[in-house]
């Protein structure tokens, strides 16, 4: 990919997050969403790339999306494949609460998983504790190795993990162990990435949360040289067994064998992400852990945007100073 795609996709996450933010505390998750997905496609239209997505945001909470193979881009330039979440964290969007981004990979064709919207098991880990990992062994396992591989006591680790009741007993477990856990709400995509940044605490991320967010995650993480095994899961194996999940569940599963995916095997970083010639771009909506949130005065915005380039491994934080009525026209509607 040209090296200067990087900006127009910087470019993407800032009208995607401006639009979600529109909604921000207003107590409805899906407009957010809705305004995020329309403004992250009217701007992804106007880059001179052949993209598709292989992997989007939507299904499992039936929210708006950009779908699965819908094409986007002029249709000139290189031929790519995106991971997209309009909005990470919509719930915390509508409620005015930390960390919500606005979030997209880029690779070149073929280098992304194809995986239907479903659930995944993750584990992730920073460059030092690459080849620690493996979701084939108990979690216990697991943090015992890590914690070896990074020379500390299992009392100096630290693990951040979704705050599900699914995670609950996994929790205690990790807990009397000694490990620090920090249990976060939402937004396991910019948890993923403190793993991999050298002013980070954060030692691993594990926990089932959604597979796009996962595909994104290993892009960023094979960009930033840190390692991620990952699992698919039925909504049956996650949500419990009731007639409507076992439903979804099953045709989730019908269409991992359609993919010719193996549900419920271990994905390894390859197989999400073959390559490191990714682009990745997030722009933070409400302030958090890794990024700035959008400061609004009027038709005024700034934003602060994570860059990164895995062919370099280059990482830029960008602040932009937006406004907002001499933005695209085809945007006022979801900024102004």
């Amino acid at each position: 990919m040209k090296r200067e795609l990087a900006i127009e996709f910087s470019r993407v996450t800032e009208a995607a997050a401006l639009a979600g933010y529109k909604w921000l505390g207003r107590g409805d998750k899906n407009a957010a969403d809705n305004a995020a997905v329309q403004a992250m496609r009217i701007m992804l239209n106007q880059v001179n790339i052949n993209g598709q997505i292989v992997i989007g945001e939507g299904e499992i909470d039936e929210a708006p999306m950009l779908f699965i193979g819908e094409q986007v881009g002029t249709g000139q330039g290189d031929a790519v494949d995106i991971a997209v979440d309009p909005i990470e964290g919509t719930r915390m969007t509508a409620m005015g609460q930390a960390n919500a981004l606005a979030v997209l990979a880029v690779g070149e064709k073929g280098t992304f998983l194809h995986a239907p919207d479903m659930y995944m098991e993750k584990l992730i880990v920073g460059p030092e504790a690459k080849g620690a990992i493996d979701l084939n062994l108990p979690l216990a396992e697991n943090l015992r190795n890590v914690a070896l591989k990074l020379g500390k006591p299992l009392s100096q680790l630290t693990v951040t993990i979704l705050a599900k009741p699914r995670h609950d007993a996994c929790i205690a477990d990790m807990q009397q162990l000694g490990v620090k856990v920090f249990a976060i709400p939402d937004g396991d995509v910019a948890a993923s990435i403190l793993t991999c940044m050298p002013d980070s605490e954060v030692d691993v991320l594990y926990g089932i949360g959604g597979a796009p967010e996962g595909v994104i995650s290993a892009a960023v993480i094979r960009a930033l040289d840190g390692d991620m095994q990952g699992r698919l899961l039925a909504r049956h194996q996650v949500k419990g067994d009731s007639v409507e999940n076992r439903r979804i569940g099953e045709d989730e599963l019908a269409r991992c064998r359609q993919m010719g995916i193996e549900a419920g095997g271990v994905l390894k970083l390859d197989d999400m992400a073959r390559n490191d010639n990714v682009i990745f771009s997030a722009t933070g909506i409400t302030k958090g852990d890794l990024l700035d949130g959008i400061a609004r005065k009027g038709n005024m915005a700034t934003t602060e945007t994570l860059l990164i380039r895995g062919k370099s491994r280059t990482i830029r934080r960008i602040k932009s100073t937006h406004y907002l009525d001499r933005k695209d026209r085809t945007l006022h509607e979801f900024l102004l």
